[in-house]
């Protein structure tokens, strides 16, 4: 089975008391890695510059095998800085081309996402019009079943309502749709589970609503499954892709059909937090799975 995944690629500069680190980021990125290192054929369609850090996004894209087809970005590539300090929350900055992020669809798009089993959006300019449009109308025209993670970002979102507008046009149709805490703080000032019986009353066949410490609920239909955050080996070093293994993990679960029964359900949740947790354990947002940790001094990863 084989995915294309579409939204941001970027550059992740995190800045804290050990000092300044890069990565190679981005949810869409993160979700397209992700998904190839659980063994899903995957490809990201995504924006990027003519400039050294494009090379790196591209190199490491091809370390884990997902394919690309990259708009070209008159503004180079994009770049999000976080600065955190202590137990804080991270402070977050985005440069121009992350501000102004544009993917085009022409045919290589089009026939990777007829080709493709599933179609994933993650972290898309839902709030311009023209390019939501553009989006919509891709899928539409392809048949292709999508999955999607808003990941509204307060420094790249412009227009609120337009937003949501873009995002609830594909929710309606989506197989899967993620949601976290922040999002329904961000997108409709309101709590979690209102917004997860929102999706499901447009037409969502599946929300996967993740509550940071407090774990993660799927409902499919007549199926409400929750899971405690998993309790894994070693400390938490880092969250920062949590949420994209998480929502990779479940994708890879449902790609050749959605489950039907709880007990399938309460499977893929499983793994998706298992997931999750064992990403947390390393510096970074590369998905990890829990076998990373075999073998490990514990007391030393993330250092």
């Amino acid at each position: 089975m084989s995915v294309v995944v579409v939204g941001d690629a970027l550059i992740d500069e995190l800045r804290d008391d050990h000092g300044v680190r890069e990565f190679v980021g981005g949810a869409a990125l993160n979700v397209a890695v992700g998904l190839g290192r659980l063994g899903v054929p995957t490809t990201l369609i995504a924006m990027l510059g003519d400039d050294e850090p494009a090379s790196r996004v591209r190199h490491y894209l091809a370390d884990f095998g997902v394919d690309l087809i990259a708009t070209p970005s008159l503004l180079g590539t994009a770049r999000a800085v976080s600065t955190r300090s202590g137990a804080g929350e991270p402070v977050y900055e985005f440069n121009e081309a992350s501000q102004q992020r544009r993917i085009r669809f022409g045919d290589a798009e089009r026939q990777a996402m007829t080709d493709a089993d599933l179609v994933v959006v993650s972290c898309f300019a839902f709030d311009d019009p023209e390019q939501a449009a553009e989006l919509a109308e891709a899928i539409e025209a392809t048949g292709a079943p999508v999955a999607i993670d808003p990941n509204p970002r307060t420094g790249m979102m412009r227009d609120t309502a337009e937003f949501v507008r873009g995002f609830e046009r594909l929710a309606a149709e989506a197989v899967l749709v993620k949601i976290g805490e922040d999002d329904a703080s961000l997108l409709y000032d309101d709590r979690l589970d209102a917004l997860r019986a929102r999706l499901v009353d447009l037409g969502a066949r599946a929300v996967l609503a993740t509550e940071g410490a407090a774990g993660a609920t799927i409902e499919a239909g007549d199926v409400v499954v929750t899971r405690p955050i998993s309790n894994l080996p070693g400390r938490i070093v880092d969250t920062m892709g949590a949420g994209d293994a998480a929502f990779a993990a479940t994708v890879a679960g449902i790609v050749a059909g959605p489950p039907l029964a709880a007990e399938e359900w309460e499977e893929v949740l499983r793994t998706a937090m298992d997931t999750a947790a064992a990403t947390c354990r390393f510096e970074g947002a590369l998905l990890r799975t829990p076998d990373a940790l075999g073998g490990l001094d514990l007391d030393r990863i993330g250092t």
